[in-house]
């Protein structure tokens, strides 16, 4: 397991210690675990082999780097796990459910039921459990598209 930091040292901030568990892709969620992580939280952000969704979204840098996956992902470490498999599902898990007062806090907008609050505190009671809809029923939706259909760039 390979864990690439490019976490700020988070001494002094008001999250220091705590230890968040990030899957997801676009907008909100990753906006949310940046603002915990740059507050102290240690940000475990956890993507595919290959990269996650919005890996390679408009707008890219040169090297093909997408500016906006970059930016919102600044102060957090991140792990490459492939969660299709049985072995990535119970690695993610495992992580999530660490022993100790900084663990066991996860935010996501993935629909997956090995992902659920349901499943999760199964293996840790006191589990802290964030998923991020986009739409009110519980369907997916990309932050651009709610924005525009709400009318907030206006």
């Amino acid at each position: 397991m390979t864990v690439i930091s490019h976490a700020l040292p988070a001494a002094g901030r008001p999250l220091s210690g705590l230890r968040v568990v990030e899957v997801a892709t676009f907008v909100a969620a990753p906006l949310g675990g940046m603002t915990l992580a740059q507050l102290g939280a240690d940000v475990i952000r956890i993507d595919p082999p290959g990269g996650s969704a919005d890996y390679t979204r408009w707008p890219v840098a040169a090297s093909g780097m997408s500016l906006y996956w970059t930016g919102l992902n600044k102060a957090k470490r991140s792990l490459c796990v492939d969660f299709r498999s049985v072995e990535g599902r119970e690695l993610v898990t495992r992580l999530i459910a660490e022993s100790g007062p900084g663990g066991g806090i996860v935010l996501t907008n993935a629909d997956r039921p090995w992902l659920s609050y349901e499943a999760l505190c199964k293996v840790r009671p006191d589990l802290i459990h964030l998923r991020i809809e986009g739409h009110h029923g519980g369907g997916p939706a990309v932050d651009y598209t709610v924005n525009a259909n709400t009318g907030f760039p206006w």
